[in-house]
């Protein structure tokens, strides 16, 4: 069994096609590995009946020919993606019981591809959060492990449940979300790969929102072939998302050759933070000093209004949570408090939000009332869109003077022990989203990959951010990365 959960997507595309192992049977071993699991808290909602359902016809679509590259694969779905007939609660108490009527589109492609869901993964409530403790079903936890330390570290958030799943073997890949680096920030902490496309390359439509302007859908795998496989079946033009881009979904798997000769990557010195470990800033170099042999010209760039990103971000991203998190009210879905005699419609809101979203949930929704409030409006959130045009405008100047990708840190740190925060000043943990924000206020791609460990053994990831629809570009850019850092280490099972 674990042979088959060893597997890659295109090892297992490639294994189904030549008829060395069945869907079913690939399915089977993965369920088996995700109920053993539970230590890891990665999957909250198994769905075996569903996946065993699946995976038989995949195996009839493999005995006709008919065959797309994810068809038969197992995958894990984050609980932000609305799944017809599955429980889909964004990992809040105020969606307890929802089960949608409805596909989102992301899945119902994944699905329609061929794809085996063995079920839904954890994730910080309403993908707001860096380290997966806000959610209703518990902390998920990294398999990873420091050293000799038995201490539960983080896997990121917000996906975190989709990049545990992932380096843990439980399921070949995995949906995640990326709002402010929440598909790269856990790929970085747990040695997976995380793609955050453009933004519109990705329907958005059936996924829960948090920030609409910012959101977009990506595939957490274990290596950058992978990533290019799933992203090919996700991604695509959709009628039903308004922001959802009517371009041509190229080949990306295709476009990865590995060569980069010639191409000249970006090192932006406002990356370059106080308090940065040196094993972060030692890893950095070693990859500029990885592409630079693979006959990239390295040049150094600014991006001037970098400093500016977080405080930008968590403005703009809590206004449109306040927006959109104003639909949960008890009243046509999700979870309704119980109310006392005499109350009315109000005090139902009242309890419903107090009982239903989390203290980070409810945090963000008062930021993003107060900044969108009448006397602050033009004092905050417009400042903040002013100083995103600028963030954006960077980039493009960079693109425009000849830079094809930049290479920069994914995460300020390695995986860090789950609660060791708690106690924080919140503002400590937004700092781990500092070098993934730029990516979602400019709508641009970035991915995330391990290249390295640090001197306990944790997975340290490098992040390269792509032209605007150029995901195939930033792939091939990552798997040239990937192949000169030769990262082959796994989590040892403790589980």
């Amino acid at each position: 069994m674990s042979a088959l959960t060893d597997l890659t997507i295109a090892g297992a595309r490639d294994a189904l096609r030549a008829g060395d192992t069945s869907a079913v049977a690939l399915t089977e071993a993965h369920l088996e590995a995700a109920e053993a699991a539970g230590a890891l808290n990665a999957f909250v909602h198994h769905t075996p009946d569903l996946a065993r359902e699946q995976a038989r016809a995949a195996d009839a679509r493999l005995e006709r020919g008919d065959a797309p590259a994810m068809c038969g694969i197992p995958i894990g779905v984050k609980d932000l993606f609305c799944t017809k007939g599955v429980p889909s609660q964004a990992a809040s108490r105020i969606l307890d019981g929802f089960r949608p009527e409805y596909e989102s589109t992301v899945t119902d492609r994944l699905f329609t591809s061929g794809a085996v869901m063995l079920g839904k993964l954890n994730m910080d409530e309403f993908a707001m959060g860096s380290s997966n403790e806000t959610s209703t079903y518990g902390a998920a936890v990294n398999p990873w492990r420091a050293g000799n330390s038995d201490a539960a570290l983080t896997p990121g958030g917000s996906s975190g449940g989709s990049a545990a799943a992932v380096a843990a073997r439980l399921c070949l890949g995995a949906t995640g979300t990326d709002t402010g680096g929440s598909i790269r920030q856990p790929a970085a902490l747990t040695g997976t790969v995380g793609i955050k496309p453009t933004y519109g390359r990705v329907s958005r439509w059936g996924i829960v929102a948090f920030a609409s302007s910012l959101d977009q859908a990506g595939p957490m795998t274990r290596n950058v072939r992978d990533a290019a496989i799933m992203l090919g079946a996700m991604a695509g033009h959709d009628p039903k998302d308004s922001t959802s881009a009517e371009l041509p979904v190229p080949d990306f798997e295709a476009m990865l050759t590995g060569d980069i000769r010639g191409q000249v990557i970006g090192i932006p010195r406002e990356y370059r933070i106080d308090g940065m470990p040196d094993e972060v800033e030692a890893h950095w170099q070693d990859g500029i000093a990885m592409l630079r042999d693979a006959g990239a010209e390295i040049r150094d760039i600014s991006l001037p209004h970098t400093k500016y990103a977080l405080p930008a971000y968590y403005v703009i991203a809590p206004a449109e949570a306040s927006s959109n998190l104003a639909r949960y009210d008890g009243v046509r879905f999700g979870r309704r408090a119980a109310l006392s005699q005499g109350d009315g419609v109000t005090e139902m809101y009242e309890k419903t939000r107090a009982e239903g979203f989390g203290d980070e949930v409810q945090r963000r929704i008062m930021v993003g009332t107060y900044v969108l409030s009448a006397g602050f409006y033009d004092a905050y959130y417009n400042r903040a869109r002013k100083v995103r045009a600028l963030i954006k405008r960077d980039f493009e100047e960079a693109f425009a003077n000849g830079i094809h990708a930049i290479l920069t840190p994914a995460t300020p740190s390695p995986a860090f022990e789950l609660g060791s925060m708690a106690e924080a000043d919140p503002i400590e943990m937004y700092l781990q989203d500092v070098f993934t924000v730029t990516v979602n206020l400019a709508g641009l791609p970035g991915i995330a990959l391990p290249t390295g460990q640090d001197r306990r053994g944790l997975p340290l990831g490098l992040q390269l951010i792509g032209r605007p629809w150029e995901e195939g570009a930033l792939l091939n850019a990552a798997q040239c990365l990937e192949d000169r850092a030769g990262f082959v280490a796994q989590p040892e099972k403790w589980w």
